[in-house]
């Protein structure tokens, strides 16, 4: 009889596989186990109908609604976010493409264009997922190109020099579709992030992370970047000056729920729409910090394909006496390429590869559990004899139990990286 058949009646259920036709995975644990889930607030709100889409995305915040904007206009370019965020695009674009016909926009005059940043390129499958097929067969539909064919367009009051794709800045208005969720550097996803990084250039990418990284070691006492930190990041700050010196037009941006379906749409002038945006996903992340835990359990779900983030909810309800963490991670594709902070064979790297994840003090075993097993992807943690990489959930379950007392307390983060804690 194996383990998981042995005396469990606890069942943790937690949504997978965000772009294969997501699931619940159902992992059976003992039934002496104190078993706390932490939810985000907004986990169970319910996902938008279609007219709700539509009316949100006509009636614009702070501008005149697409189909005004659009009138005139000989070019306009799409820009949707990448494979590692969950947003549900293709629900959203035919509203946008009614108002551009409203506006007398041939769709010859319009072409959509993926924010990849540093990640590596989309395929058709990848844009049929996030677009839908009778978007392809409409448009064309490119990758965005960090390393060629961008153009200077101003440089911020951090000394930053921003570079942006060379195909946007040639169209005379700017659509932009993404969601707003906690991130680890700039606070909050979102705004103008998708255009001041999604389509920058790698070394105006670089920079922008630069900044990051010496505002983490000047301010190690009190962050003033991290996920859910907000208000005064200069990261984030950075981003906003990027977008405006980019001209962005239109912002539309997403929440999402547990599992990844659209609960609300900000859209509309860049600064008024994500700022309303904000100060709701403030709320609808947010999550009750667990503490002194022996086990944490922190599913990634809306960027399973980026692991390590789950690692920064869990860590904080670890016990000062020190537990385990399992980070869970099923992304069938593997690990995001990242060429800034990536591996790309055994000894190198990307340019911040220094980026990559350590143990915390706190943590005896962090176990990274993953049904799609990827020897290349455990390249973005540090090298530990901490760390153990398993497929099996009864072997997870036996370091568990041998390393933990009888009766454990153990967190679940189901959305470990969309979540996000106020401070203490």
């Amino acid at each position: 009889m194996s383990l998981a058949n042995k005396q469990m009646t606890n069942i943790i259920r937690l949504p997978q596989l965000a772009w294969y036709e997501t699931k619940e995975l159902q992992l059976p644990c003992p039934t002496g186990w104190q078993v706390e889930v932490c939810n985000m607030s907004g986990y169970n709100r319910p996902a938008m109908k279609p007219d709700e889409i539509r009316a949100a995305i006509s009636n614009t915040i702070g501008t005149p609604p697409i189909r005004e904007l659009a009138r005139g206009k000989s070019e306009v370019v799409i820009i949707f976010d990448d494979m590692t965020r969950v947003t549900r695009v293709a629900d959203i674009v035919p509203f946008v493409l009614e108002e551009l016909a409203e506006a007398g926009i041939p769709d010859n005059r319009i072409q959509f264009i993926a924010a990849l940043g540093c990640h590596g390129a989309m395929n058709r499958l990848d844009f049929v997922k996030k677009l839908g097929e009778s978007t392809l067969a409409r448009f064309p539909v490119y990758n965005h190109n960090p390393f060629d064919n961008c153009v200077y367009v101003g440089t911020t009051s951090y000394g930053t020099r921003i570079f942006i794709n060379a195909e946007v800045m040639k169209c005379d208005l700017k659509i932009v579709i993404g969601s707003i969720t906690p991130h680890v550097h700039a606070g909050f996803g979102g705004g103008g992030k998708i255009i001041g990084i999604g389509v920058a250039s790698f070394e105006t990418i670089e920079a922008l992370h630069r900044l990051e990284v010496k505002a983490r070691q000047e301010h190690q006492d009190k962050p003033v970047t991290g996920m859910g930190i907000f208000d005064n990041n200069p990261m984030r700050f950075n981003i906003e000056e990027a977008a405006t010196l980019a001209g962005l037009d239109v912002k539309i941006d997403c929440l999402y729920n547990m599992w990844g379906e659209t609960v609300a749409i900000f859209a509309g002038a860049p600064i008024p729409a994500y700022a309303a945006g904000i100060q709701e996903a403030k709320a609808h992340y947010l999550t009750p910090r667990a503490v002194d835990k022996d086990i944490v359990i922190a599913n990634t779900f809306a960027k399973a394909n980026e692991v390590t983030i789950g690692l920064i909810t869990a860590s904080p309800s670890v016990t000062d006496r020190g537990g385990d963490v399992v980070l869970i991670g099923n992304a069938p594709e593997g690990q995001v390429t990242h060429y800034l902070m990536g591996n790309f064979g055994k000894t190198i790297g990307g340019r911040l590869k220094l980026l990559q994840i350590s143990p915390p003090p706190n943590v005896n075993h962090l176990i990274l559990y993953t049904e799609y097993p990827d020897l290349a992807g455990r390249g973005y943690f540090e090298e530990s004899d901490r760390f153990l990489f398993m497929s099996n959930w009864d072997d997870v379950l036996q370091v568990l139990q041998k390393s933990n007392r009888v009766n454990p307390k153990v967190a679940v983060y189901p959305s470990a990286d969309s979540q996000y804690f106020a401070p203490f």
